[in-house]
């Protein structure tokens, strides 16, 4: 029942970044990603959710945000990028607030990302600051 739930905040979270307006958006994000999808190509998405824990300042939640939107200029197998914050009118957030989607061309895109020295400093800076963090991948449909 647990796994339904986080499965289904999850998708309500991926919902609301995919409703945002494109101001999260990275040069080549979005768009550049639906454009592949429209030609066929296959994209696997890296969704992240965080639930920061409550002693965590307002500046300090930016500063992860910011250290998030970085990435994609420090490694170049991220394909696109977007981020928000829950806009759900659920309530069935279960207390994430951020998500962030990094889109890679294929595995070995992820497997650059994953342990890559720009990945592993964020990892260093956010770890602290979460109270809970949701990954889920999924390859999009053609």
């Amino acid at each position: 029942m647990l796994k339904l739930f986080v499965a289904l905040t999850c998708c309500f979270v991926v919902a609301a970044i995919a409703s945002q307006p494109a101001s999260g958006e990275q040069p080549g994000g979005a768009k550049a990603a639906d454009k592949a999808e429209k030609a066929g190509e296959k994209l696997l998405r890296h969704v992240v959710l965080f639930q920061f824990k409550k002693e965590v300042t307002a500046a300090q939640v930016q500063e992860v945000v910011d250290a998030f939107r970085a990435l994609p200029s420090k490694i170049d197998a991220i394909h696109s990028f977007e981020y928000g914050t829950d806009v759900s009118v659920e309530n069935k957030a279960a207390g994430f607030t951020h998500g962030f989607l990094v889109t890679f061309r294929d595995e070995k895109g992820r497997d650059i990302y994953l342990p890559h020295p720009a990945h592993k400093d964020f990892v260093k800076l956010v770890g602290p600051r979460i109270e809970n963090v949701l990954v889920f991948d999924y390859w999009s449909a053609k």
